[in-house]
């Protein structure tokens, strides 16, 4: 099985993961529907696996598009419902030289197409496009992998009337490679960092602002990614948590990404979530922070997406910059069913000086809360409150 931190038995698969959409698109372009090339190209990635270790080939997208073709044309040979088809497959090409042409991006536009569910997006995208096996995605998302195969298959088959070659939608594959970033870490695959890698990718493929953003956002969040844990895995805010554990290097590029994307003047909403996570990093500590200028990121932000979730974080924003009370009177216009309200009503009053109010509100926030780390931490909130009223 690949892996995706270096070599798995001699073989380096990030090269093999970096080839696999390319070659994707070579069988495509030959004749191939997208389900039966993108089998075929699994197929060759485990045959490379096996051989590449004694007999490594002197081209290695060469050697995978020819292995793929000819596993794809014993699929069809094999297939009788295919037997038409096998008339217009018969003449193979020579082997030689793969052509330059590159149809990545369409895979990217085709994985992340409209059709299909935002689940069955990510899971097509991390097999055809990031190259991971099936089982890894599995692991990852914590599903048996007969469910995670299940999931891939039908959204081929959702897939098999849409051309390979048809335009895509920029904003609908950021929002998969997104997704993919929020799952983070789990089984052997790192998805924060494959989603970084994926979006490098794009943004080497495609000049576009909103691609740039995104990269920004994904860089500077996975900066402070080792902070945000204490050694005995406890949340840690990002209030408290240690700066000098945040990665400077991602940081620094995180900036110049985004400075380079704001620059071009076609503000979206990445564009604004990686200003406001630029803003977070450049404070060397939290009373550093500037406030003000993130409220009118997070004003930005609203006035792009109307979404209730910058508008929650702006309530937050603007009882730092403006004081808890402003914070409270921003946080009353939204519903109190939004996810985290509670939360962040516990926060304000705890600094605006009702630690009564705050402790029930961090009790109420943590029995809806989405993961047992931040559950865990909103107990130890509102324990730490009550405990003095206690004694």
């Amino acid at each position: 099985m690949l892996r995706h931190t270096g070599r798995c038995d001699g073989v380096n698969g990030a090269l093999l993961r970096d080839l696999v959409p390319a070659v994707i698109g070579v069988l495509v372009r030959r004749g191939a529907d997208f389900t039966s090339a993108e089998d075929a190209v699994q197929d060759a990635v485990v045959e490379a696996v096996r051989v590449w270790p004694d007999d490594p080939p002197r081209d290695p997208k060469g050697w995978l598009v020819t292995v793929a073709w000819h596993k794809f044309l014993d699929t069809a040979r094999a297939d009788a419902c295919r037997r038409r088809r096998e008339v217009r497959l018969e003449g193979e090409p020579m082997p030689g030289p793969v052509a330059a042409v590159d149809d990545t991006l369409q895979l990217y536009f085709l994985c992340a197409h409209p059709c299909l569910t935002p689940a069955s997006s990510v899971a097509l995208t991390l097999r055809a496009v990031g190259g991971l096996t099936t089982r890894q995605i599995a692991q990852a998302y914590l599903v048996p992998e007969p469910t995670m195969a299940q999931r891939i298959s039908r959204a081929k088959r959702t897939l098999s009337g849409v051309r390979f070659d048809q335009p895509g939608d920029v904003a609908t594959v950021l929002r998969v490679l997104y997704l993919v970033f929020n799952e983070g870490y789990s089984g052997d695959v790192d998805l924060a960092a494959e989603a970084i890698r994926l979006t490098r990718h794009l943004a080497s493929m495609i000049n576009h602002a909103e691609v740039g953003g995104l990269l920004a956002l994904m860089l500077l969040h996975h900066a402070r990614r080792p902070a945000r844990t204490g050694p005995d895995g406890r949340l840690v805010p990002l209030a408290e948590q240690d700066r000098g554990r945040w990665r400077s290097h991602l940081i620094a590029e995180g900036v110049q990404v985004v400075q380079a994307a704001l620059a071009r003047d076609r503000l979206g909403e990445f564009q604004a979530q990686a200003a406001i996570a630029a803003l977070h990093a450049d404070a060397r500590t939290v009373d550093e922070t500037d406030w003000v200028q993130i409220v009118e990121w997070y004003d930005e932000l609203v006035r792009l997406t109307d979404s209730p979730v910058a508008r929650l974080n702006r309530a937050v924003a603007v009882g730092e910059a403006d004081g808890p009370r402003a914070g409270l009177a921003a946080l009353a216009e939204l519903d109190p069913a939004l996810p985290r309200h509670a939360a962040v009503a516990a926060y304000l009053h705890e600094r605006d000086g009702d630690p009564v109010a705050a402790a029930r509100l961090y009790t109420e926030a943590a029995r809806s809360a989405p993961s047992r780390s931040e559950r865990d931490h909103l107990t130890r909130q509102a324990a730490r409150l009550n405990a003095p009223r206690q004694t």
